[in-house]
């Protein structure tokens, strides 16, 4: 209840604490004042925190303009879901980048080197994007098919002109599926090019002393360089959501649409499902709604929708199986 209180005013604190607090009574068998507090949580009012000022822009370099692009948020944090472990690793994280000054005036290392792990379609990139939204810094994404050259000896080099740039610009440096360029060097059949680019990768990122964040994302955590965990200063895991998360995506997907059926119903059905496959089955279940002209999304049109996801995921998973 103090935690609570010193949060009040602080809209992830706050709502992070109060999420704790529920899941104890649920776990004391307090069911009904559970739902109670959580109904209550859910209908208090949303105050959108105003977006920073965004860092000011050096002179885009020509250098490391075939490289990066620049993102423009269009999501607030309002559209993510995140467990009770990633709001503390990140709002610990945000603290550190309002005071690293004062951390580096006693001689402290500030955070800005992250690495996020999971499955595919469990939030990464999406949380990168508002992540730098709400720490008001640009967003670059890598261009990996731009950056690894055919050509040997360019793409190490193509890798420098992306951290000169990152280390002169305040910004969120996204790498996604970083495991193309940080594979493990262990591994026979790989060409010495890709040695010498996992090196040179590196060297870079130890070296690197960001003013804003270097983010990298995988979803093949096992493939990446053993020498490469230890350059980043955290590491956040993206787990596929519970059936408490998987519950408040849903109505948040469903938020501002009139439904005559209780998605809590099918929380079993939905067990195992990532972020992006439980967003295609309320975005399709939403659409059959509107192809059959009706004003409210039915049961049926979201049964049907959960029995697309999983004949998709029946058959994506045959043709992953080793021949």
């Amino acid at each position: 209840m103090k935690k609570l209180l010193a949060s009040y005013g602080r809209d992830e604190e706050f709502h992070a604490v109060a999420e704790q607090i529920i899941t104890e009574e649920e776990k004391k068998n307090n069911r009904v004042l559970a739902r109670s507090l959580r109904k209550s949580l859910s209908n208090g009012p949303s105050r959108r925190s105003r977006p920073k000022a965004l860092a000011p822009l050096l002179p885009f370099p020509e250098a490391a303009a075939d490289f990066i692009e620049r993102i423009e948020p269009v999501h607030g944090k309002q559209d993510i879901i995140l467990s009770f472990e990633n709001i503390r690793i990140f709002l610990g994280l945000m603290k550190e980048f309002d005071r690293a000054d004062e951390i580096r005036r006693h001689g402290l290392p500030v955070r800005s080197k992250l690495l996020f792990c999971g499955p595919p379609g469990c939030g990464k990139t999406l949380c990168a994007e508002i992540f730098a939204a709400e720490l008001g810094l640009p967003l670059y994404v890598v261009k990996l098919d731009q950056l690894i050259s055919s050509y040997l000896g360019e793409t190490a080099a193509n890798v420098r002109k992306i951290f000169e740039f990152a280390r002169t610009q305040p910004c969120v440096l996204f790498f996604d599926e970083f495991d193309a360029l940080a594979r493990t060097r262990d591994e026979s059949g790989e060409h010495h090019e890709l040695r010498r680019v996992v090196n040179s990768l590196l060297i870079f990122i130890d070296r690197m002393r960001p003013k804003g964040f270097l983010i990298a994302a995988t979803n093949l955590d096992q493939t990446l360089d053993s020498a490469i965990w230890r350059r980043f200063d955290e590491v956040v895991w993206f787990d596929k959501p519970d059936s408490r998360m998987i519950q408040r995506f849903v109505a948040m997907k469903f938020k501002n649409l009139s439904i005559d059926f209780d998605p809590k119903a099918h929380l079993s059905d939905l067990e195992g499902y990532a972020y992006a496959e439980l967003d295609r089955i309320c975005l399709q279940a939403t659409k059959s709604s509107i192809i059959a002209k009706r004003k409210r999304v039915s049961e049926g049109d979201f049964v049907d929708a959960i029995a697309d996801e999983r004949r998709r995921r029946r058959r994506t998973s045959r043709m992953n199986e080793p021949v």
